[in-house]
């Protein structure tokens, strides 16, 4: 993924964020309509994806609430920051690969414990809510900073990338900044 070259070439700080793409799902999630049919071609997103090794199933049926999952990924963030690549990874494949509903407290614990976190206490916090609130904040910081897409990566607190753009369009965002890849910086 572009955002994991970009920490090989830069010296960069890559933050998670919560965000509801779809505020009106419910906790419980809701039905989904079919957003392609059989025998339809990939989709830009589709082959985009696919061209950077990530794969959509098709199929989905379900929406699912992502607010525990966001509260997951900050429990990660907090108490095990090695682990919360992998843990993004693992849930994007529970997600969009695997159509699991990530509305369950079993998906989110089955998705951490795939990518090595403590199974236990991540139970613990989504059932007592440890992070209910920091997510909430966070979701409101975004919605007031203007966020209206997944993904959009805040650089340095003043430029916004919307979308999953290529790596040059990261690197000329940071060259702007000023940032200098390490290999010129030695």
């Amino acid at each position: 993924m572009e955002v994991e070259r970009l920490q090989q070439e830069y010296d960069i700080e890559v933050k998670f964020s919560p965000f509801f793409l779809d505020p009106s799902t419910p906790p419980e999630g809701k039905p989904r309509r079919q957003q392609t049919r059989p025998g339809d071609g990939p989709t830009p997103i589709e082959e985009r994806a696919a061209g950077l090794g990530i794969s959509f199933a098709r199929g989905r049926t379900w929406t699912s609430n992502s607010h525990r999952a966001l509260e997951a990924a900050e429990f990660v963030a907090e108490e095990q920051p090695e682990l919360e690549l992998p843990f993004h990874r693992a849930m994007f494949k529970a997600y969009f690969e695997d159509l699991a509903d990530i509305t369950q407290i079993d998906t989110i614990v089955q998705a951490g414990a795939a990518a090595g976190v403590d199974e236990a206490k991540l139970r613990t916090s989504l059932t007592e809510g440890w992070y209910r609130e920091a997510v909430d904040e966070e979701i409101n910081w975004a919605y007031k900073a203007g966020v209206q897409a997944v993904p959009t990566f805040v650089i340095d607190g003043r430029f916004a990338v919307v979308g999953a753009q290529d790596l040059d369009v990261f690197r000329s965002v940071l060259q702007r900044l000023g940032k200098v890849p390490r290999t010129e910086s030695a």
